[in-house]
Order: structure tokens, then C-alpha cells, then sequence
């Protein structure tokens, strides 16, 4: 039974994969044509949505550089070197990530990474006072122009997980991570237990919003037809920053323009959550 099944299912792979073949007969020329012929494949029920996406996103990441798919610097959690267990644990906890970089005083010296599985070493062995430069692994830098595709294949080969990216002029521009590469091939990728994201911009109450500090300058624009130039700084949170001249407390009210926003979250190192009403008319 179990070879007569095996012989069924090895028939439908090869009928399959000879089918692909023959849709593909017709030598596309560019990779516009093979999406074309993939698409057409598609309709035809020769492929189901999820492959071909998968394959649009594997020839997509031939195409990237590092610098389209980071995180950028202004979305890093980094740990402070000079940070306390407690500070440490607190990041950790409110992140939910498991790989972190460690910072100096200057926020472009990388000290190294620090995978949160490696505090568990200090708690078993209990060995006294505690050392974060005992748990830190050497981190790995790559320039922003870096082909995804060829990043991913290192990543492989190395077996990393997460690299630095630093710009032209050797300042930090963000980090990647193995799961950010794999997102551009297979789509977002989330983990049982994250909660849903909130948007970045949302409407609580007629007329008023909350907004998260790390949304771009762009699309804020975007959203409320504003003009704020992006030259200087990305976000909007960055954009208080300058405007004010320091960073802004908690609970403080910052006009920039038009438009007032209220500091509703900040953890002291930077902005978190704002809420804005519309200019009145």
C-alpha cells in the first residue's frame, strides 16, 4: 500500500514538475518574461499562490541591498554597555527579541552581540558579580550595498544571525537579521506568542491620534497631507528631537508647525508614543 502510494505521489511530482517545464518552454528572454510564464502558471493551477510568492520573493532578493531591508538605526534596541542586569532584563522582556547589539558611549561603537539565551550561563553558575563583557560575541560588519542574496547565503555558510550594517562614511546605518532576509523571500514571519502589532498611526477618537514615535517622516506626510522635510531626520519622534533641541519628557506638549504633539511614552532614551489632534481649521 505504502509503495503504491509512493509511486502515486512520485507520478504527481513528476507530472508537476513537467508540466512547470513545458510552461516554461518558451525561453523567456528577461525575468519579466519568467514572471510572466510563473503568473501564467498560476492561472493555469500549475502553481498555488504561496509558491509563487515565494518564488517572486527569491528572485526580488537578487535585486536588494542590505540598506532596503535593515532595521535602521533609529528602530535598534541596543543594550548599553554600562547597563545593569536589571536594565538588561528589562530590555530584553519588553523587546522580545533574543539577539541584541551592545553599544559604548559612542552609539557607533559596537562593543559586540549579546543573545539573551547567554544570561542564563550567569544565573546557573551563579557566579557573583555580574560582567556583561563576559557574555558578549563578536559581531559581524557589513557595508549597507551588500547583496541580500549573497548576505543570506553567508549567513548560511557562518552560521550568524544578525549583522551590523555601517554606512559610507563607517557609522552604524542599522542591523539585519537572518529572519528580516527570509521575510523578503516567504513574508513575514511572526512567532506564536507576538502580539499584534499596533499601526503606527492610529485614530483614537475623532479627530485625535496616537502615534508611534518611529513612524516615518513620509508617512506622516502621507497621512495628514503635512510638508515636513525628511533631509535632516527619518521619523517623526527624530523630528521633536531636532525641532526641541533635546530629548522631550514624558507628558510634555512640543509644538512643531501646525501641530502640537504630546509626549505619551518615552522610557528617558527616547520617544515612544505621541498623540496628536488635528490643527483645528
Amino acid at each position: 500500500m505504502d509503495a503504491e502510494k509512493n509511486r502515486t505521489e512520485d507520478g504527481e511530482s513528476r507530472s508537476w514538475w513537467e508540466r512547470l517545464g513545458q510552461a516554461l518552454a518558451g525561453e523567456p528572454k528577461n525575468r519579466r518574461d519568467l514572471l510572466h510564464i510563473l503568473r501564467e502558471a498560476r492561472e493555469n493551477g500549475l502553481l498555488d499562490a504561496d509558491a509563487l510568492s515565494m518564488i517572486e520573493g527569491a528572485l526580488k532578493v537578487s535585486e536588494l541591498q542590505v540598506r532596503q531591508v535593515m532595521v535602521p538605526r533609529a528602530q535598534m534596541v541596543a543594550i548599553p554597555q554600562q547597563a545593569r542586569l536589571e536594565e538588561i532584563l528589562r530590555i530584553i522582556v519588553d523587546s522580545g527579541h533574543s539577539r541584541f547589539p551592545v553599544i559604548g558611549e559612542d552609539k557607533d561603537e559596537i562593543e559586540g552581540i549579546l543573545l539573551a539565551k547567554d544570561l542564563l550561563k550567569y544565573y546557573i553558575s551563579n557566579s557573583g558579580e555580574f560582567d556583561l563583557s563576559q557574555y558578549i560575541r563578536p559581531a559581524v560588519f557589513i557595508p549597507e550595498s551588500k547583496r541580500v542574496n549573497v548576505l543570506l547565503k553567508e549567513f548560511r555558510t557562518k552560521r550568524n544571525h544578525m549583522a551590523i550594517v555601517m554606512d559610507e562614511y563607517g557609522g552604524v546605518a542599522g542591523l539585519v537579521t537572518i529572519e528580516d532576509l527570509l521575510e523578503e523571500i516567504v513574508g513575514d514571519i511572526d512567532d506564536e506568542y507576538d502580539e499584534e502589532e499596533a499601526p503606527f498611526i492610529q485614530e483614537t477618537k475623532q479627530g485625535v491620534f496616537r502615534i508611534n514615535a518611529l513612524t516615518t517622516i513620509e508617512d506622516f506626510n502621507e497621512a495628514f497631507d503635512s510638508g515636513f522635510s525628511d533631509e535632516e531626520v527619518d521619523t517623526i519622534g527624530g523630528l521633536i528631537i531636532s525641532e526641541l533641541g533635546r530629548l522631550p519628557e514624558e507628558g510634555e506638549t512640543v509644538k512643531v508647525g501646525e501641530y502640537e504633539f504630546h509626549v505619551a511614552k518615552s522610557d528617558g532614551r527616547r520617544l515612544q508614543t505621541l498623540e496628536m489632534a488635528l490643527p483645528a481649521v
